[in-house]
Formats: structure tokens, C-alpha cells, sequence
């Protein structure tokens, strides 16, 4: 697991090899035990090492037999052991024992095809001395960061965006025409970021430049995640007995490592399945590791420790306060590169700190919720759906006064309010607002008319739609499911990667072995959406793995005391920085109404968390990269010592 850098000067200007060890010295987070280069004419790639396989010769840039083809790569392909007898039976000769000479010969050998031959997490970028031409590939459900800037002369690549600012001939600036999606959902789901003129390789997509007198790049896509019409009819127990069998394979798989491993535990299913396999392969001791918070209804510590004294696992747990968790804010922002979506990011932080103690590499949950519907909101969605069928015989004139009674009647809670506002009263009958406004949107459209200070073309809710769309003959929980892999996975995956490897430590997401993902998909909904209960398959699947209880318990999904913190006195600082008239906040959004979020937060008249992480981190995330006064608030936006 590594770090990786490059550009290409397409139309032949030689290279300058201070320029890639810039790139490549700014994320040496992501590689602490060694970088390389290659730098020759036109051409300057460049590696971080992070060692985890073969740690004497996996040195990177790597070469084939005559140093005609150079990779700089990162990630881990688990099978590459059964793909390498076929490529030396096919001539090939080995000088290492790594996965990256693998990925070299299979290029040469099945060239744009060679990726499909992959298990694993992976992006890497090829040059081809003899074609003249960079091959550059993003794993199947974009667990690895690949970012570019082309501008039809420079071609840059890197696993995060600020090695590619350290380039001369790159610019700094705001992509603001995706800020309405971003106020929306927290992050962008195309292709696009939000800084103008770089952009992110798709998951599941290849990138060939091509040099010479008309140098171009081609993008194309080798694999998509399956979302079916229909759906074998077979016995539960034989869908449950796969289920099992498969991830007891893809567990086993990714326990390949030369370094030490353990398990980021949050004490609910998925990690605690995936711990409880584990413990049963491997060999020796297993370290697992829980983040939590003094304030017990947000902490899922004793959870996570009843299931490591029942596994018996070697067992490790830090809190986070509430000064170290906004002290902490800017530079996971900057490390992030772009702002962080949830607060479950900095707690991820700080655990994969703990763990980075121990090991070199974990194991994570990630993917199960959006392959076996574990998100309390696909449920919701079909409900509110059916209900509101019935609910639109009210005339429309009664309907909108209920709805403005649930947004803002002074004789309803906030807490009665908000819950009555995720049911068909306080909602339209589209999707947009049945479903992403509900549970996605912190400002929804007509909330951003209010905030921005003028007026954007975007529609926020483009990017989803086009996913939903484009698999209109699903049924409903498949469609759902297709849409959110495609989107908030995976931003949630750049937020698993990002925040474990600013604490330079490898993470890998059995749940999203492409084999794995496959088998999910082709699973009916009934046996992952049953009653009130989500994920019915892996429940059964893994039922005398550990307790009942465990199993079956309230999902808590990561939770944060933030809400709570916001209403603090001591956590003033950090509200007076939303109103800072020299942050990028000014420019953009209304003061007063910010201003009245703030105050309604603070008189608990609407819990207006959300939209004030959303615009907090956008704060943040343009005097990291924008303003030039990272260094002010480079140390926290507390003073270090607040009182509790």
C-alpha cells in the first residue's frame, strides 16, 4: 500500500525530476519506508513504500526484463500468486515475489485486459516506452484513489490531489459549480472534484494517454457492478450456506501480508463477522481495535468489547474528545484534500492511529450496508413510497400545511418534528425528496436558494439521478442499492483510505471483493430486506459465529457526540469561525442565515448538525487550500486547553 505520483510532458519537453519528488515527498504519509523515481525525455513517475508484501525486493518504480515498460502502483492484488505460473509458462521472468511484477507482465501479456484478471484494491499507472503511451487503471469499486490533470500537453497523476498541486503548471482553484451538490450530499460523485481542472478516474475504469503529434487520452470502462432484473429462485439455506462460504474465502484472502494485521471493531455485524473468521484462520494472536467517546450513547465501546472478549481477541480502544476532535479537524481536511463528509472520518483517524501502534495492516466492515440494504433508509424509501400512494388522495392545499407544520410548529419538538419530517408528511412524492433530501441532503435545493448568495445552474441531485436512472427495470431495493455503490460508497471508501493512511496504515474491505460484490447482487431482495431487518443473509449466515444479541442488536452506524458539542460554551470558537468574514464562506453563503442556523441550533429549535459540519468543513477545506491561512488554523479551532 502505497503512494503514487507522475506526469508526462505528451508533447516531448524532458521531464524535471524535482518536480515528481515534490509530488511524491508531499504524501510521504502514504509511504514512509521508501520512495523511488524514474524519471527519462518526457516521462517522471514516482513512489512511496509503504512495505507489506515482499519487503526486500518490492521496490517501486518497477521495470519488466529489458526497462521497457515502468509501473509505479498502489495496492494489493490478492490473487496474483495464481495468476503469475500462467505468465512464466508464458515466458515471463520474475525478480521479485511481489504482486507489482505481476501486474508488469500480465500488461504485457494481455494489455487494456490485464486488469480483469485482478482480485484486490489497485490503482497504477504504466509507461510504455515502445507505444508511447501511460496505462493507467482504477480497481472496480474505487477502494484506491487515482487523480489526473490533463490539459492536452501535461498529463499528472497521484493518489491524492495535493501532490498534483505541487506541480508548477497546476493551478489552485474552486470548481464552484459543484457546490450545490456538495452542500447537498457532502461530497461530488463524478468525475469532477472540487478543484477546477482535476479529476478523479472513475472505479472500474482504465486511462490510456497517447503521445506524439495529437497526444489524447481514452477512458474506458472494464467493469460495472451488477444490478439485475430478476433473480434465481433458490432455498434460503442455500443462498445463507454461499454467503457464508464466500466470505470466509474473500476474509482468508486478504489476510496475505508479510507485516502484522488486525480488525477495526465497532462491536455491530459486519466487523464483528469478519473479526470472528479471521480468529478462526489465522494463526497466532488477533488485535482488534474500537474508537469511542466519553459520552456513552454515542460510543459503541462496550459493544465492540463484548465481542472481543467473546471471540477472544487481543483487544484495544481509544476516546476522542471533544477538543482533539476539532483540533484534529484541519489537517484531516487537508489530508482528505477535499471537505471531510462525516464526522466518522475523524474517528476513523484516530483509531487507525491506535492500531498504526500495533500493525501495518486491518481489516474493515465497509460495503455490507450497501450490498445487503443494512441502511435503515432503503426500508423507509419502500414504505414511504406505498404510503404515500394513499397519502396523495389529500388535496394538495391541506397537504402543504401539514408540511410546513412538521418544518416549523413551535407546539412539536425538534425531535417529534424531525422524525415526523422522514415520513410522508413532511415530504414530496419524487424521489429527490422521498428519498435524498430524507436521508442524504443536508441542504436540499431549496435551501441552498436561501444560503448561496447567488444563483447556480448544477442541479445537486444530477449525478444520483443519472445511477438511478440508468437501471430503470430493477426492482426498487436493487435500484437503491446500485445507486449508493455508485455514490456514497464511494466516498466512503476515499474517507476509509484518506484518513488510514494519514496514519500511513493499509485498510482492506473484504465485503468488496468484486466476486464477492457480484454474488451480493444476484441475491433477491428478500433475503437482504426482511420486516425491520436488513442484511437477513449475512445475519444468518454468520449465526454461530457469535451471539445472538450481537447479531440482532440496533444498528448504531458509527455515531458522533457532534450535535451535543455544538451547544457547548467552550465550543464557541468553532461557531465563530462559520461567521469569519475572511473564509470562503463569506463569498459564497448568506451570513444571516447562517447565523440563524446557528442560533436556532443553539436554542434546540432545529437540529441543524449536518449543515453546520457541511459548512464548517467547506470553511475549513478553502483555508487549507485556498486562502492561504492554513498555518492559523493548521493547529485546531480550539484552544488547547478547554474546559469540560
Amino acid at each position: 500500500m502505497c503512494g503514487i505520483a507522475g506526469f508526462v510532458n505528451s508533447g516531448g519537453t524532458p521531464a524535471d525530476g524535482r518536480i515528481v519528488r515534490r509530488m511524491t515527498d508531499i504524501i510521504t504519509h502514504r509511504g514512509p519506508d521508501g520512495s523511488g523515481y524514474f524519471v527519462h525525455n518526457q516521462v517522471a513517475i514516482g513512489h512511496r513504500r509503504l512495505s507489506i508484501i515482499d519487503l526486500v525486493t518490492g521496490g517501486q518504480p518497477m521495470s519488466n526484463e529489458d526497462d521497457s515498460v515502468w509501473i509505479t502502483y498502489n495496492g494489493e492484488v490478492f490473487n496474483h500468486a495464481e495468476i503469475r505460473p500462467e505468465l512464466e509458462a508464458a515466458g515471463h521472468r520474475y525478480k521479485s515475489h511481489c504482486d507489482t511484477e505481476t501486474i508488469i507482465h500480465a500488461y504485457e501479456e494481455w494489455a487494456a485486459d490485464s486488469p480483469t484478471r485482478y482480485r484486490g484494491m489497485f490503482s497504477y499507472a504504466i509507461w510504455d516506452r515502445n507505444r508511447q503511451h501511460l496505462f493507467c487503471v482504477r480497481d472496480r469499486l474505487g477502494i484506491k484513489p487515482f487523480y489526473y490533470f490533463w490539459d492536452g500537453w501535461l498529463f499528472a497523476f497521484a493518489s491524492e490531489i495535493k501532490a498534483l498541486l505541487e506541480h508548477p503548471d497546476i493551478r489552485v482553484q474552486f470548481n464552484d459549480a459543484l457546490l450545490p451538490e456538495h452542500l447537498a450530499f457532502g461530497y461530488t460523485s463524478g468525475d469532477e472534484t472540487l478543484f477546477k481542472g482535476i479529476r478523479r478516474l472513475p472505479a472500474g475504469h482504465t486511462l490510456t494517454l497517447t503521445c506524439g503529434r495529437e497526444p489524447h487520452i481514452e477512458i474506458e470502462q472494464y467493469w460495472e457492478a451488477p444490478c439485475p432484473t430478476h433473480f434465481e429462485s433458490r432455498h434460503d439455506s442455500e443462498w445463507i450456506a454461499e454467503c457464508r462460504s464466500r466470505l470466509e474465502e474473500v476474509v482468508r484472502m486478504r489476510l496475505m501480508s508479510d507485516v502484522p494485521l488486525g480488525m477495526f471493531l465497532s462491536g455491530g455485524v459486519d466487523s464483528s463477522a469478519i473479526a470472528a473468521i479471521i480468529k478462526r484462520q489465522a494463526d497466532g494472536p488477533v488485535k482488534t481495535f474500537s474508537v469511542g467517546y466519553s459520552e456513552s450513547r454515542f460510543s459503541e465501546l462496550a459493544e465492540a468489547r463484548q465481542v472481543a472478549g467473546k471471540i477472544g481477541t487481543d483487544h484495544h480502544e481509544v476516546l476522542v474528545s471533544m477538543e482533539e476532535f476539532f483540533n484534529a479537524l484541519p489537517r484531516l481536511v487537508w489530508h482528505e484534500d477535499e471537505p471531510i463528509a462525516w464526522p466518522s472520518s475523524v474517528s476513523l483517524y484516530f483509531v487507525s492511529r491506535l492500531a498504526r501502534q500495533e500493525v501495518k495492516v486491518v481489516l474493515t466492515g465497509e460495503g455490507s450496508d450497501e450490498l445487503f440494504a443494512g441502511y435503515g433508509r432503503y426500508r423507509f424509501y419502500e414504505l414511504n413510497s406505498k404510503w404515500m400512494g394513499a397519502y396523495l388522495r389529500v388535496p394538495e392545499g391541506v397537504r402543504r400545511v401539514i408540511q410546513d407544520a412538521v418544518k416549523e410548529s413551535p407546539m412539536l419538538s425538534a425531535s417529534i418534528r424531525r422524525k415526523l419530517g422522514h415520513t410522508v408528511l413532511g415530504r414530496g412524492a419524487d424521489i429527490e425528496s422521498l428519498h435524498l433530501n430524507n436521508f442524504y441532503c443536508a441542504f436540499s435545493m431549496g435551501e441552498q436558494r436561501r444560503l448561496l448568495r447567488r444563483e447556480f445552474t448544477q442541479n445537486p441531485y444530477a449525478s444520483y439521478l443519472q445511477r438511478w436512472n440508468s437501471v430503470a427495470q430493477s426492482p426498487t431495493l436493487a435500484r437503491l442499492l446500485f445507486a449508493d455503490q455508485k455514490t456514497y460508497l464511494v466516498e466512503l471508501l476515499m474517507k476509509q483510505d484518506q484518513m488510514s493512511m494519514a496514519t500511513s496504515i493499509e485498510s482492506r474491505v473484504p465485503f468488496l471483493d468484486h466476486k464477492f460484490v457480484e454474488f451480493a447482487a444476484s441475491v433477491p431482495p428478500h433475503m437482504k430486506l426482511r420486516g425491520k431487518q436488513g442484511k437477513h443473509i449475512l445475519k444468518k449466515a454468520i449465526e454461530d459465529l457469535i451471539p445472538h444479541e450481537i447479531i440482532y442488536r440496533q444498528k448504531m452506524g458509527f455515531p458522533t457526540p457532534i450535535a451535543a458539542w455544538l451547544l457547548r460554551v467552550d465550543a464557541a470558537p468553532v461557531r465563530d469561525y462559520l461567521c469569519d468574514r475572511e473564509g470562503i464562506l463569506a463569498e459564497y453563503t448568506d451570513s444571516a442565515y447562517v447565523n440563524d442556523l446557528l442560533d436556532k441550533h443553539l436554542r434546540r429549535v432545529h437540529d441543524a448538525t449536518d449543515r453546520i459540519w457541511r459548512l464548517l468543513n467547506l470553511q475549513l477545506w478553502g483555508d487549507m487550500f485556498l486562502t492561504g491561512r492554513r498555518e492559523q488554523f493548521w493547529e485546531g479551532l480550539l484552544p488547547t486547553a478547554v474546559t469540560t
